[in-house]
């Protein structure tokens, strides 16, 4: 039998923080000068749900001065104090995560490292750049950034670049893969029976697969809807398969890629706004034009801290 010290190494007797977006889950670790050594097997342990604390990812709040890439950020971005250092479920590096974001702002505010307003924004830095969160009303609304296909012109020309093979469907479908800072692979499912009777407890087969991985979004169209301005918004449902973790009742980037899909598929017709329905909640998406004349998407949703753990 173990006890505590070995099991948990350094973060043995320390205080952690647990909060979710939209269902997909996240423990927080204050770390300024990152001091903390955190290997792969460690968080793995403590984002098990059966033998740890339990999370889709971890995120550690570090200053930004103290990561190589961080100090290239902050040369741009000085007000870009901390940094996500986030963590799959599985101990692996990931570049970004659009849930763990407004989860990872929401922590920094409820702890009072941050103050933020309605209507305020805050620069967060991440492996996938530097994120600028407003707070909203509701949650949290972030820029996500540019999107694009990860195949280039192959992808634009012909809709789609790949072959995604899941248990539940009789047939490979295509997909069609979107950089969101990460790699995600859309598949369109014509039903929502389809959605429904996937089995996503093994990880689909895309073929072939980007070179660094890719998480999964399964989406079915379901009926538009209209905005108070009356404005046509889009939505779709969508179940994800994240690499490194599993099914997650939400994601954040891979509502970003799903809506960027199919708004893509839809054509010039399509609309700028979507709502995208996760088994954890609803996110909203929206296509604006950025700062660097290039298409931004603007990810808004809510986030909350729910506990507080200390690792015995």
């Amino acid at each position: 039998m173990t006890d505590g010290v070995s099991t948990w190494g350094e973060l043995a007797g320390r205080t952690l923080t647990k909060g979710h977006g939209t269902g997909n889950d996240f423990i927080f670790l204050t770390d300024p000068a990152s001091e903390i050594p955190l290997d792969a097997d460690l968080i793995a342990r403590v984002c098990d749900r059966h033998f740890g604390i339990g999370a889709d990812g971890f995120i550690r709040a570090a200053y930004t001065e103290n990561f190589r890439t961080g100090q290239n950020m902050l040369e741009e971005h000085p007000d870009a104090i901390w940094f996500m250092d986030y963590r799959n479920g599985d101990g692996s590096i990931a570049e970004m995560c659009g849930n763990g974001v407004r989860a990872f702002v929401d922590y920094l505010r409820t702890e009072g490292m941050i103050d933020l307003e309605v209507g305020e924004t805050v620069k967060i830095a991440t492996r996938g750049g530097v994120k600028i969160v407003a707070r909203t009303e509701e949650g949290y609304a972030i820029d996500m950034g540019p999107w694009s296909f990860i195949h280039g012109d192959t992808a634009r020309e012909s809709g789609e670049d790949s072959h995604v093979s899941a248990r539940g469907l009789m047939t490979p479908r295509a997909g069609l893969s979107i950089s969101m800072g990460n790699p995600h692979t859309v598949v369109m499912l014509g039903q929502e029976g389809k959605l429904d009777g996937l089995d996503l407890n093994s990880q689909p087969q895309v073929n072939p697969a980007p070179e660094k991985g890719t998480n999964v979004e399964f989406v079915v169209p379901v009926d538009l809807e209209t905005s108070d301005e009356n404005k046509n918004v889009g939505a779709i449902r969508m179940r994800v398969y994240e690499r490194g973790v599993g099914e997650t009742l939400s994601c954040g980037t891979g509502a970003c890629a799903a809506a960027a899909a199919t708004r893509f598929w839809g054509g010039e017709e399509a609309p700028d706004e979507w709502l995208v329905h996760v088994p954890g909640g609803t996110l909203a998406v929206t296509f604006v034009l950025g700062p660097d004349d290039l298409e931004h998407v603007v990810l808004a949703g809510p986030a909350q801290t729910v506990a507080k753990i200390e690792l015995h």
